[in-house]
């Protein structure tokens, strides 16, 4: 699975913090909702704006991070 930057950076808190992170959890979850809007954005911008194509953005986004 592929991860984004976020959930990356998440993961090696989490292993390097354990439960000392879990304060910050609710940034974790509102940093994952920018990320996401950023990579359907870059897929806009790429040329991707036929309307059947939200589609594809959002499938696009849910196969490549498993969300």
């Amino acid at each position: 699975m592929t991860k984004t930057a976020v959930e990356w950076l998440e993961e090696r808190l989490t292993i390097s913090m354990g439960d000392e992170l879990k304060s910050l959890r609710g940034f974790f979850v509102i940093a994952k909702e920018m990320e996401k809007e950023q990579i359907e954005n870059a897929y806009w911008d790429g040329g991707q704006d036929v309307p059947l194509n939200e589609i594809r953005c959002e499938q696009y986004y849910n196969e490549t991070f498993n969300k």
